[in-house]
């Protein structure tokens, strides 16, 4: 690059020893430079036999190229300027169902709000697919609700969230206090068609209470199961985060289940010594925030497996 500049400013100023001052270097610097220059050209780019260098055929075209490549260079470090100042960029964000409806888009809206021209992608995943979207550079990282093993990442907790049991406020165990796994053993469940830790959990209560655990309906969504809940088709067991809204206003209600105490944890997954990208440093250190406000990284460090 520096060969092209004093070539240029040398055409420009029409002099060796004006081009020098200008590029605050000697004559004799200038000089090689652009001497090093037409040896790589294999080429004279100017004509020295009159008192002003003039430019030759090859220097002509050359003059064209340095011009059209040092403008792109000035682009591009405009462009990585703005990348740095976050006035642009892209961040990838893996997550399954439950985090990509009711935990991120609050996160994603605070997020814009400071960088409106950052472009936030978000892709929903089953959380066993999540890992192997990272690793392979899918996504600049993922959410997901169980720790990793993998070796080649790491990660930190950012929110523990509880299972709970919901029913329709009109059910008649929506009055209680607490119920007995016994007692559920005459319910019909709705329950998501994917085996998640969550749901292995419930099955395992009750298999342990040796009580039956009648699922009636599986499906595919959240918001399905919380209609269907809603509709008082039976009762179901989801994340609390899920269901924060409709409980402040009464569309749904929980009751504590006695021997039920299962609080899962959510994890941001990222490549070991990833480099990230401005927009996707930014991001993680909302989420880092976001963990200290909601305080589950009090005894949850980041995960560097040895």
């Amino acid at each position: 690059m520096t060969q092209l500049e004093f070539f240029l400013k040398v055409v420009e100023e029409g002099s060796f020893s004006r081009a020098a001052d200008v590029v605050c270097r000697t004559q004799p610097a200038v000089s090689i430079a652009i001497r090093r220059l037409e040896e790589e050209i294999e080429a004279p780019l100017l004509d020295r036999s009159q008192k002003t260098p003039t430019l030759t055929a090859a220097g002509e075209v050359v003059r064209d190229y340095a011009q059209r490549i040092l403008a792109l260079r000035d682009q591009a470090r405009e462009t990585v300027g703005q990348l740095r100042s976050l006035q642009q960029g892209c961040v990838r964000i893996g997550a399954n169902e439950s985090t990509s409806l009711y935990l991120l888009p609050q996160l994603i809206l605070a997020f814009r709000d400071q960088y409106p021209d950052v472009k936030v992608e978000l892709y929903r995943h089953s959380s066993e697919r999540l890992p192997r979207e990272v690793l392979n550079s899918n996504v600049d990282f993922a959410v997901l609700a169980f720790e990793p093993l993998d070796r080649d990442l790491e990660c930190f907790c950012v929110l523990t969230d509880e299972l709970v049991l919901i029913l329709n406020p009109a059910h008649p165990l929506a009055q209680n206090k607490s119920v007995t796994v016994k007692e559920l053993g005459k319910e019909s469940f709705i329950a998501h068609n994917v085996r998640t830790g969550s749901r292995n959990k419930v099955v395992e209560l009750f298999a342990a209470h040796q009580t039956p655990l009648n699922i009636s309906f599986e499906l595919d969504t959240i918001e399905t199961i919380k209609r269907f809940v809603r509709l008082n088709i039976g009762p179901a067991f989801v994340p609390r985060m899920c269901v924060r809204e409709e409980l402040d206003c009464g569309l749904l209600a929980t009751v504590p289940v006695e021997e039920l105490s299962y609080h899962r944890t959510l994890w941001v997954a990222t490549r070991r010594n990833a480099t990230f990208s401005h927009a996707a440093e930014a991001f993680l250190m909302l989420l880092r925030e976001h963990a200290k406000s909601q305080g589950s990284l009090e005894t949850q460090h980041t995960k560097a497996k040895a």
